[in-house]
């Protein structure tokens, strides 16, 4: 499956290809737009000069990883912070799931394993851990039994209230119409 987030198609390639990028894409993916979030996994990998391994990534000198980070243009507004986020979830890919992201969502037994396996990755809360099960269920074809209700309101079909629902420009307006719906209510 090839994914169509509004970015550069290179780096929707390595989306697609490659389930650490998506993985560091959703790691990425707060308090920056999400095309920066999505695209820095493939930034990261032209900086390598290759696409990184989790295991790479968790045994990388972490001085050396924020400078990768954040040079400019960084890969995150807080590339320190960040950096070291990476660093943490490809450990923890390293030591529960052989250093492959695809295996924390491959043989899972339902959806509601596969939100419990993601939430137990550093920085991973209930709503990104929905979100990210989502868009596996929408754009990556990762549907165990009960994903949808398993990622809660992000599951439904139909929806457009996250990067899960991003197919083009259309859907991404959509997307940023609801958060700011979201946001207003929040605030009343």
């Amino acid at each position: 499956m090839t994914l169509s987030l509004p970015i550069a198609a290179e780096a929707n390639e390595l989306l697609s290809a490659d389930p650490l990028a998506l993985l560091i894409g959703m790691v990425l993916d707060q308090q920056i737009p999400l095309e920066k979030a999505f695209s820095s996994p493939y930034v990261l990998a032209q900086r390598l000069g290759h696409a990184p391994t989790a295991a790479e990534l968790a045994d990388f000198d972490p001085e050396q990883l924020v400078t990768v980070f954040a040079t400019p243009p960084a890969l995150h507004r807080f590339p320190k912070a960040m950096a070291a986020r990476v660093q943490d979830v490809c450990r923890a890919l390293v030591g529960s799931y052989d250093g492959d992201a695809a295996n924390l969502w491959r043989d899972v037994a339902d959806g509601r394993e596969l939100v419990r396996r993601i939430a137990a990755l550093p920085g991973f809360g209930r709503q990104k851990s929905q979100i990210f099960a989502a868009l596996l269920g929408k754009q990556y074809g990762v549907r165990p039994s009960g994903w949808r209700e398993a990622a809660g309101a992000y599951g439904e079909e139909g929806s457009f209230r996250s990067v899960a629902d991003i197919v083009d420009a259309g859907s991404l307006e959509r997307v940023r119409a609801f958060k700011k719906e979201m946001k207003a209510a929040a605030r009343s």
